[in-house]
């Protein structure tokens, strides 16, 4: 565990779990993110414990997480995602403190590293932000009131083509294949069709 005492693996092991913890946040599911964002944390903590750190990088790290909640209830602030990734990129840079240099962890590493995990984040939180707060492109209450035509013979069940797409179609009442048809409400992805006259 010795390795864990080089401020530059500690620093690259403190990004790696900032990123799983900040993903875990925008894509919740298996948990495995968040598994292994403690697992990095755990390790840092043990470099953390052994190495001497400056407090005030700590507490640019945890404050951190404020703009990055606030970027993600509120997707129209992607700024804040980004101060949030500043404060990160500082914050674990100058975590680690060196009396004799004013940069414990290597300049080369720190640049390298800081530039691969805020790119990402931003990348990545940023379309997670986007997907999950777009509304659906196709919108199936438009599809009440429009013209289609059967495509087979509609009772029970049938074919219908309407708004360019073919769907699963029932009526009351039998209606021919070919007849022109109008969607009286959908009940799933099955369209309740009436015959025009």
């Amino acid at each position: 565990m010795d390795f864990l005492l080089n401020p530059n693996v500690a620093y690259v092991i403190l990004l790696v779990g900032v990123f799983l913890a900040f993903m875990a946040v925008v894509t919740p599911g298996t948990g495995l993110l968040e598994i292994g964002a403690l697992f990095c944390f755990l390790l840092v903590g043990y470099a953390v414990y052994h190495l001497s750190i400056n407090f005030w990088a700590l507490i640019v790290l945890a404050l951190s997480l404020v703009p990055y909640i606030y970027s993600v209830q509120k997707p129209k602030r992607l700024f804040y995602l980004g101060i949030s990734i500043l404060m990160v990129v500082i914050g674990s840079v100058f975590l680690f403190d060196s009396s004799q240099d004013w940069l414990l962890v290597s300049p080369l590493v720190a640049f390298v590293f800081s530039g691969m995990i805020s790119g990402s984040l931003w990348i990545f939180i940023r379309k997670a932000i986007e997907a999950t707060s777009s509304q659906p492109t196709h919108d199936l209450t438009s599809l009440i009131g429009q013209l289609g035509e059967a495509k087979s013979k509609i009772h029970a069940d049938g074919n219908v083509y309407v708004a360019g797409e073919l769907w699963s179609a029932r009526s009351e009442r039998a209606i021919p294949a070919g007849s022109q048809v109008r969607v009286l409400q959908r009940d799933g992805f099955t369209l309740v069709v009436e015959k025009i006259n």
